[in-house]
C-alpha cells in the first residue's frame, strides 16, 4: 500500500476533493458507529430522572474518533476548511436525521444548532493547531 505525502496530495488535484468526501463519509459512519444505534433513555429508579440516550463513553469515543479522522485527513494533505466543513455538516446531518425522526418535542432544532456551532468551532481550533504544528514539524525537518 502506498502512502500519499502532503507534497504529493497538492500535485494531484483530485486528492483534496476525495479526501474531503472521505472525511464526510467518515463523520457519518462515526455517528452511526458510536451514537446511531442508541435511542433509549435511561431512568434512574431511585430518583425517576431520565438521561440519555447516549452514555458518556459513547460521546467520548465519538469525539476521539472524529478528532483522529480530522487530524489524520489534515496530515494527509486535505485542506482544513473543506475538511472541517465536511465533518461538521455531515455529522450534524446524520444526527439531525435521526433526532428529527425520534423527537416529539421539536427541540431537535436547538440541538442541531448547538452541534453545528460546536463542531464548527472545534474543527476551526483543531485545524489551526494541526496546521501550525504540521508547519513547525516541516520546518524542523528542513534544518
Amino acid at each position: 500500500m502506498t502512502s500519499i505525502s502532503a507534497g504529493q496530495s497538492r500535485s494531484n488535484p483530485r486528492f483534496p476533493v476525495l479526501g474531503t468526501i472521505a472525511v464526510a463519509a467518515g463523520a457519518v459512519l462515526t455517528w452511526f458507529a458510536w451514537l446511531g444505534w442508541d435511542s433509549q433513555y435511561q431512568v434512574d429508579p431511585a430518583t425517576g430522572v431520565s438521561s440519555g440516550p447516549y452514555e458518556a463513553w459513547q460521546v467520548v469515543g465519538c469525539a476521539v474518533t472524529l478528532l483522529a479522522l480530522f487530524v489524520g485527513a489534515l496530515l494527509a494533505g486535505v485542506r482544513p476548511v473543506p475538511a472541517g466543513a465536511a465533518l461538521t455538516v455531515a455529522f450534524t446531518a446524520a444526527w439531525t436525521a435521526h433526532a428529527a425522526a425520534t423527537d416529539d418535542t421539536g427541540l431537535y432544532g436547538v440541538g442541531m444548532f448547538m452541534l453545528l456551532i460546536g463542531l464548527g468551532l472545534a474543527t476551526t481550533v483543531v485545524g489551526a493547531v494541526t496546521m501550525e504544528l504540521r508547519g513547525r514539524w516541516a520546518a524542523r525537518r528542513r534544518r
